[in-house]
């Protein structure tokens, strides 16, 4: 399975949106109430691609993987116990999967090449924060190396702060 990356543009954000409101739904189904019509918005979406900081997963012509990558965090990140705090580091925001393709290891996959990609530019750490009652998000992260550093209280509820070095 060979998934292009690519930055997103403004055209590609309505077919963001509607990728991530069909993973919402889909959430929804699987009782995982992390996302809804406040967030993430649209707007968030659009904000991310004029900062540069979106990015997309591309196979066979279709959009199957979107995330953010930026430096920008909650005042909640303060919550966490970071290990790396001299290091250069991202902070990984909105990873989604098309639910045309979820459980086919596309997560894992962008994973990969996410923190491939920030080791060549000399980034030491990757932060991100994982809803506690989403089970598919926390194996994830877990299975790939993301220690807990703390508690997020948001909206939703609990969630997790958790933090991996690039090696």
């Amino acid at each position: 399975m060979e998934i292009s990356y690519r930055a997103a543009v403004l055209d590609d954000l309505d077919c963001v949106f509607r990728m991530v409101e069909r993973a919402v739904k889909q959430m929804e189904k699987e009782k995982i109430f992390q996302w809804d019509a406040i967030y993430p918005a649209k707007e968030d979406f659009r904000n991310d691609i004029l900062n540069q900081s979106l990015y997309l997963g591309v196979l066979h012509g279709k959009i199957v993987v979107v995330y953010a990558l930026n430096e920008q965090y909650d005042e909640q990140y303060q919550n966490g116990k970071w290990q790396y705090t001299g290091e250069k580091y991202k902070i990984l925001h909105r990873l989604c999967v098309s639910p045309d393709y979820q459980n086919q290891g596309i997560a894992r996959s962008a994973l990969v090449h996410i923190e491939s990609d920030l080791k060549s530019l000399g980034v030491k750490a990757i932060r991100l924060d994982v809803f506690c009652e989403n089970p598919y998000a926390l194996k994830l992260y877990t299975d790939n190396g993301y220690q807990k550093t703390g508690v997020a209280c948001w909206r939703k509820g609990r969630f997790f702060l958790m933090e991996k070095q690039l090696k």
